[in-house]
């Protein structure tokens, strides 16, 4: 059927919304708050026309997503919408195949910084701009101790703190998920000094100019930081640490050459 009016067209059950499954849907129509429990298992089987055994299945995708939580004694209760959860499955997916995934997912979050920056420290409250003073100073405290101690707690405090106020959840889930990621492939373990001392000359300044309400010199400064994880050493490690699918199509073109 040709749709004149350039609407989505959908003709089998469960797609009405464009979503993927029964419960999904029946979800997304639902008026039960967040944090209130939706009626059983067995209520919402016969209510969608679909079998215990599939609505469980459909259930336990929902819990990856983090939409709902399924607990034994408290039943299901629906959960405050949020793109970390499912960010954050598909996330570990990707790194799991090839790690330099990474470097991408990394270009993503910078250009999200560097697009929405402005607006987010622009909300930040005067103790909001406070806390970032404070963190500029324990990490300045960590590189210059004895022994030296690389300060990541603070640096992923740091950022995350410049978009406390900023309301996107998809954004903030991005930046959210890129520290998780930066956390599981080990870049929070070790790093350059040379490297963190940059780094963190680039967030003081930054901070200072928070604090100053110069928001135009801190935008400048944060576009110039954007640019360091590229110049990390570590990163030329992951290029090369790929599955093993990856490492063989690697391979095979050295032999080709």
């Amino acid at each position: 059927m040709i749709n004149t009016m350039n609407e989505a067209t959908h003709t089998e059950p469960g797609w009405a919304s464009g979503l993927p499954a029964n419960f999904l849907e029946y979800l997304a129509s639902s008026r039960v708050a967040p944090g209130e429990r939706l009626p059983s298992i067995h209520e919402i089987s016969a209510d969608l026309g679909i079998s215990s055994g599939k609505l469980r299945e459909q259930l336990e995708v929902a819990r990856q997503l983090g939409l709902v939580d399924v607990r034994p004694k408290t039943g299901i209760r629906r959960l405050p919408f949020s793109f970390l959860p499912s960010l954050r499955v598909v996330l570990d997916y990707a790194l799991v195949i090839d790690p330099a995934y990474f470097e991408q997912f990394g270009e993503v979050r910078n250009a999200l910084e560097v697009v929405f920056w402005k607006p987010a420290v622009e909300r930040l409250l005067p103790e909001d701009r406070q806390a970032l003073r404070r963190l500029v100073d324990r990490a300045w405290e960590k590189l210059r101790g004895d022994p030296i101690q690389i300060p990541h707690a603070e640096h992923r405090a740091l950022h995350l703190t410049m978009f406390s106020r900023f309301e996107n959840v998809f954004v903030r889930a991005v930046l959210e998920a890129y520290w998780e990621a930066y956390e599981a492939i080990g870049l929070n373990v070790y790093a350059d000094y040379a490297y963190l001392k940059r780094v963190w000359d680039y967030h003081e300044r930054m901070v200072e100019a928070i604090l100053a309400e110069d928001f135009d010199l801190g935008y400048q400064i944060q576009i110039e930081h954007a640019t360091l994880l590229h110049e990390r050493p570590e990163l030329h490690r992951l290029r090369w640490q790929k599955s093993p699918a990856a490492v063989d199509a690697r391979d095979q073109a050295g032999e080709a050459e």
